[in-house]
């Protein structure tokens, strides 16, 4: 006698429901001075996204700080007129708020209106922020994730705050061996008690390694608030431009020699360095600023035009300083080559820009990883990773 409880149907196929592809979400804007490379990144990166094998969520963050829904239209998220876009412009409400769930057993996203009854926007698997700068790049939109449970693009709370943070980013290269160049903090606390004795600590290091100097704000990226000082009449201003951005200041001496990058991404057995590339000196800037990046398209040299030996350390150093700080998924590490023929690392970015002029790509275009390709790297690295403790 069967046990069958229905009884069998020969006539009746079961169809099954096709697996739900992962959704991602890409949260870009943000609240520091990088909102608007910010977005113009986010446009690159939603062109990218193979929607074959993922379903799609832009989320843009204003100015102050609101989490909005925004439509998916990356030809409204490029430069225009020498202007950068702003999620106000993108924003489908000018009051409307996107909420995702601190509760790590619910990873649904919700959007609400006042007055109207909140709409659920179902479930995100894996986020990919690709905000600059303070309020995203800097740990503290990975530790919302973290506590969220949803998995996310790019390094966890730590690597990403010390990459943000130059100060502690070279503490840690100095203690791994790295060689960093020589530098001065001017912390909040000795501005704001004694400019003097804070000036004078400037002026010393001057004594010592010489005019010019780099001011420039200690956790800011994309070379917003950089000053080339060329002697004492220029401190000061250059003090309070940096200021402007962050009230925690670096000084940096200049080192003479070429700028160099190179691009490191997690495979499955590791992380890798690209090909470097070198940026050029730049005629119509003092220095590769935030104009000759974005808006003036400067364009590097693609591999750059090295040494096999010099070409093999760069790469070496590029995933040592990744090793260093603890970071995943992806990181562009800037280096000097001086003037000795030795390599000293300047900062490494947790999130660079994915601009189609950026370099990141560039450099991973010419080693064997096109665009498409690497943006599908990142989700998939993501996605294998858990969130908490690892």
């Amino acid at each position: 006698m069967s046990t069958d409880i229905f009884p069998q149907n020969p006539g009746r196929q079961c169809t099954e429901e096709p697996p739900r592809k992962p959704r991602v979400a890409v949260v870009f804007g943000g609240r520091s001075s990088e909102h608007g490379i910010s977005i113009v990144t986010a446009g690159a990166v939603l062109r990218a996204i193979d929607r074959t094998k993922y379903d799609v969520l832009p989320i843009g963050i204003t100015t102050d700080g609101r989490w909005a829904l925004t439509a998916d239209e990356p030809d409204r998220m490029a430069i225009s007129e020498r202007r950068t876009p702003s999620v106000d412009q993108l924003a489908e409400s000018t009051d409307g708020g996107v909420v995702l769930s601190v509760d790590p057993g619910n990873r649904e996203v919700v959007y609400s209106e006042p007055g109207a009854v909140p709409k659920a926007l179902g479930d995100v698997d894996v986020v990919f922020p690709v905000l600059h700068g303070p309020y995203g790049e800097d740990g503290t939109l990975q530790g919302m994730l973290e506590l969220s449970g949803v998995p996310y693009v790019g390094s966890g709370v730590l690597a990403s705050a010390v990459g943000q943070d130059k100060d502690y980013m070279k503490r840690v290269f100095i203690s791994f061996g790295l060689p960093v160049g020589p530098y001065e903090v001017i912390r909040p606390r000795e501005w704001e008690q004694d400019p003097s004795a804070a000036r004078k600590k400037i002026i010393d290091f001057a004594g010592e390694h010489g005019w010019p100097l780099f001011v420039k704000p200690a956790r800011a990226g994309s070379s917003i608030g950089i000053t080339k000082v060329e002697d004492l009449s220029g401190l000061d201003e250059a003090i309070e431009e940096a200021r402007s951005h962050d009230p925690k200041i670096l000084v940096e001496a200049l080192l003479r020699g070429r700028e160099i990058e190179c691009g490191v991404l997690e495979f499955e057995d590791g992380p890798r360095a690209s090909v470097p590339a070198e940026i050029p000196p730049v005629s119509a800037h003092d220095f590769y600023d935030f104009e000759a990046k974005y808006i003036d398209s400067a364009s590097g040299l693609v591999p750059a035009p090295l040494t096999d030996e010099q070409t093999a350390e760069v790469r070496r150093l590029a995933v040592a300083a990744f090793e260093a700080a603890s970071c995943e998924g992806l990181v562009r590490a800037d280096f000097f080559l001086t003037e000795d023929g030795g390599f000293v690392i300047n900062e490494i970015n947790t999130m660079p820009g994915f601009t189609p002029i950026s370099m990141y790509p560039r450099m991973w275009q010419e080693t064997g990883v096109d665009y498409p390709e690497l943006v599908d790297r990142l989700i998939q690295a993501a996605l294998r990773r858990p969130t908490g403790l690892r």
